[in-house]
């Protein structure tokens, strides 16, 4: 099992609730195939570098996970079928990307706990 991120912008015409059902359909169907979810951000609305769609800002999310990698091609499948999705990335950790990642987690921790 690889370690991977996908970070997404989903258009900011949602409401909250389809936010979250957007989310939650992604995370569900990296479960259904056997992924163990690491950790997963929202980075709330956000303005864009250059519109997409006419659009100037959008609602980031990040998740990341170990799956197989035969999983990530029909998941990134699943962004393109799907209107709400602007853009994707998808990246491999290496062992020193996961590592810094740990360590990203852990400092926003801590800051939101002060």
């Amino acid at each position: 099992m690889n370690h991977y991120e996908t970070v997404f912008i989903l258009n900011p015409v949602l409401s909250e609730t389809q936010i979250k059902e957007t989310v939650k359909k992604f995370e569900d169907y990296l479960v259904s195939k056997g992924a163990e979810m690491t950790h997963k951000e929202d980075w709330g609305l956000k303005k864009l570098a250059y519109p997409i769609q006419k659009k100037k800002s959008g609602f980031y999310h990040l998740l990341e996970y170990k799956v197989a990698g035969e999983t990530i091609t029909p998941f990134e499948l699943e962004f393109r079928r799907d209107d709400s999705v602007m853009r994707y990335l998808t990246v491999r950790l290496d062992k020193h990307a996961a590592a810094w990642a740990e360590k990203r987690r852990e400092r926003r921790v801590k800051s939101a706990k002060k």
